[in-house]
């Protein structure tokens, strides 16, 4: 008997943790499904209120019924309602038009998230610090950090390499990488560089973004009897790819082209499986040679190079280095852009 009560507590202990299990799922979907629905009814709220104010075109009445409106909606459904958030509801109905667009996003972001981007200047950078933030289910608190980091201003700038279409799509990389939590000195090899990257993988994971997954650390190719060593391997599993991460410790040189070269040779020929697609290269340097760069259009052999940046600067410098590589990378588009296939004097 004492073992069939033994048995039967076990039983019972295992329905328990059964259940339980399936009251926290059902706990979990309740929450999110409720963070969904305040974001949606917050769009619809703030999209009503200005289609009443576009209806009526004064810009008394706009000041006076949001204010009476807040008043009202605070008196019955509490602090939500309050002045400041409702005219947050109005942005965010103007700034998010596509209803589509909120409710697919509201499954995954809540209103603070998008609280965050209201202050962001484009809807270009909305809608991509949004999706990233959906994608790899960040929370308030990495949003906020992309955002400071401006990973979209440095997608832009990597995505400048890629001036036509190639197999390497756009927001695939950023430049710079900001690799400032790898905890660097100012004097470092190589060799330290890598080691920093792996014994914290996950930081330099999430810089690299949603997709990438870790392969191997220097990865030995043997090429006409000689050992070559690939810094790292990654592989994405969206693009289904095989990527090649070299590091350089200083500025980029022309000839780290054809070493890239090589690799992805190599790796297309011996590495690739059945339906994967071509491997792209990324070389990583502590500065750039942009002309050089553009005059090698490495983009068309599926090679990239990126800054790595091993200290933070100060806000505001970071913001002016930022803003500087930016408007040189829309002046290089701009110039591909009105650069003629063939000089007059060769028609």
């Amino acid at each position: 008997m004492a073992d069939n009560t033994n048995s039967l507590s076990i039983s019972e202990n295992e329905l328990i943790n059964e259940l339980s299990q399936l009251i926290e799922q059902s706990k979990q979907q309740v929450a999110v499904q409720a963070n969904s629905a305040v974001t949606i009814l917050f769009w619809q709220v703030g999209n009503r209120i200005n289609q009443e104010i576009l209806q009526n075109k004064r810009a008394e009445y706009a000041k006076q019924i949001v204010s009476t409106l807040s008043t009202q909606l605070k008196e019955r459904y509490g602090n939500n309602f309050e002045l400041r958030n409702l005219r947050r509801m109005m942005q965010f109905a103007e700034q998010f038009t596509d209803s589509q667009i909120v409710v697919t996003l509201a499954r995954q972001l809540s209103w603070s998230h998008f609280v965050e981007l209201l202050p962001l200047k484009t809807i270009e950078a909305k809608l991509f610090y949004a999706q990233n933030a959906s994608n790899n289910l960040f929370g308030i608190r990495e949003l906020r950090r992309q955002i400071a980091l401006k990973a979209f201003e440095r997608t832009n700038i990597a995505d400048a390499q890629i001036i036509e279409p190639t197999h390497i799509p756009f927001n695939t990389f950023k430049d710079p990488y900001i690799l400032d939590l790898l905890g660097l000195q100012n004097t470092f090899l190589e060799k330290d560089l890598e080691d920093a990257i792996l014994h914290d993988l996950e930081t330099f994971i999430l810089e690299l973004g949603k997709g990438f997954t870790f392969v191997e650390r220097q990865k030995r190719m043997i090429i006409d009897g000689e050992d070559f060593n690939l810094d790292l391997l990654f592989y994405h599993r969206k693009l289904k790819r095989l990527v090649a991460i070299e590091l350089k410790l200083g500025k980029f040189q022309a000839k780290h082209k054809g070493q890239m070269e090589l690799y992805l040779k190599w790796l297309d020929k011996y590495e690739k499986q059945e339906g994967e697609n071509t491997p792209i290269g990324l070389i990583l340097c502590a500065e750039s040679s942009r002309e050089q760069i553009e005059l090698l259009e490495m983009h068309k052999d599926g090679i990239m190079v990126a800054e790595y940046w091993t200290d933070l600067p100060p806000k505001k410098q970071f913001e002016e280095k930022i803003h500087l590589l930016l408007t040189e990378a829309r002046e290089r588009i701009e110039r591909k852009k009105f650069l003629p296939e063939k000089l007059p004097y060769l028609l």
